[in-house]
């Protein structure tokens, strides 16, 4: 390793320095994983930048906490937090280039990350980018500037490598980390006592996202489609797992439903909510390949801002969103985006599940053997792979 002599969370000889951005809950989650692997490496590794709690537990000096780039969409819910953000990427960019850290590590978040890795890397920092982003799903305009920005991509999904080696991009596919945090055969009746759920009950969770621009778009319809289900199921439990800085507008969300007596709101917990459900109505992201690792039925839902939707839908350039339909090529849970994700609907396709579970065993059994052979697809020890291709960049 480079002996740095600047001075910051970055000084001293001999030790591994790195920096790392990650924008939101899932991308904590990750970079908390990888830091692990890392500090199993070297031990007195020091890394700053911008992340949370996940990654604090191993250390890391947040500068800027993760959810200060945790926006989303193309329309208002960007333009009106555009400039604090790239006033972050401003400072944050000239305090790397003062401190030069031996490796910028991006965790998804490309919209923030790819520009810091372009210039970073153009002032000789290397850089990995953890997570391709989703070119071949849409967007993929953006292999250019991923192959002018990084000088190596941490892949999460197989197929993945050797699409990115075809553009002339050097990655390794190294397993989703949550593959192995999940277990292959989660213990439902220990997540219900931990929640305070009967063995017997039916549970549906909620999980309207981890952004406050899905919380806006989804929470109420979601809690309006758990009032209809609760009509048809009355004993049924709800639960929702809130990101704690966003419990407050869950709850809004829940009272202007009339549900706010109807459901169990929870700190964090979305793992032991996955494993205690029997279904769950889920916004489209990270969060449904949990719920496929749980091996859990779910209706996957989606809405955004009328423009964000405009751009988004001319972009996408395959017919699934939700994670467990494009690793198995085909719709094996139900799909519900924009208009189409109104309460009825939503309701009726969880309806439906609960009904397949009493009357469908078949039908369980071959969604079940599905999720598994997902599983087992994405089971690699990430940590070492991934710690491996950062220390041959961290050696040229």
């Amino acid at each position: 390793m480079s002996e740095l002599s600047a001075t910051g969370p970055f000084q001293g000889a001999r030790a591994t320095h790195v920096a790392m951005v990650a924008g939101e809950a899932s991308g904590d989650l990750l970079a908390g994983l990888l830091l692990e692997g890392l500090h199993q490496r070297w031990p007195q590794l020091t890394s700053a930048g911008i992340g949370g709690p996940q990654m604090a537990r191993h250390g890391f000096d947040a500068w800027w906490p993760h959810h200060k780039l945790s926006v989303h969409g193309f329309g208002w819910e960007v333009l009106r937090r555009y400039s604090e953000i790239v006033g972050i990427r401003k400072q944050l960019q000239a305090r790397l280039l003062e401190q030069r850290p031996d490796v910028f590590i991006g965790v998804d978040a490309p919209d923030f990350n790819l520009d810091l890795e372009r210039n970073l890397r153009g002032a000789g920092i290397k850089t990995v980018h953890f997570v391709c982003p989703s070119i071949w799903a849409w967007r993929p305009e953006r292999v250019e500037k991923i192959r002018a920005s990084v000088d190596h991509v941490l892949c999460i999904f197989p197929f993945e490598p050797e699409l990115l080696a075809s553009r002339g991009i050097s990655a390794t596919y190294v397993g989703h980390p949550l593959a192995n945090v999940i277990p292959l055969v989660a213990d439902r009746a220990v997540a219900r006592a931990a929640l305070g759920l009967d063995v017997h009950d039916r549970v549906l969770a909620l999980l309207p996202g981890s952004r406050v621009s899905e919380i806006k778009h989804l929470a109420f319809g979601f809690f309006q489609a758990a009032a209809l289900v609760k009509q048809a199921h009355p004993g049924i439990k709800l639960i929702v797992p809130a990101v704690p800085a966003l419990r407050g507008a869950i709850e809004h969300a829940a009272a202007q439903a009339g549900m706010q007596d109807q459901v169990q709101i929870v700190n964090g917990q979305s793992h032991a909510v996955l494993a205690a459900c029997d279904v769950t109505l889920i916004a489209s992201g990270t969060a449904t390949l949990e719920a496929a690792l749980y091996k859990r039925p779910m209706v996957i839902a989606y809405r955004m801002g009328w423009l964000s939707w405009q751009i988004m839908r001319r972009k996408q350039l395959q017919p699934w969103v939700g994670l467990p339909n494009i690793l198995s090529r085909d719709f094996i849970v139900p799909e519900l985006l924009q208009d189409r994700a109104n309460p009825r609907a939503l309701a009726d396709a969880v309806l439906q599940w609960l009904d397949d579970l009493d009357h469908q065993p078949a039908k369980m059994a071959t969604l079940q053997q599905q999720f598994v052979a997902l599983h087992h697809s994405l089971r690699r020890d990430t940590s070492t792979l991934a710690t491996d291709a950062i220390e041959k960049i961290l050696a040229r």
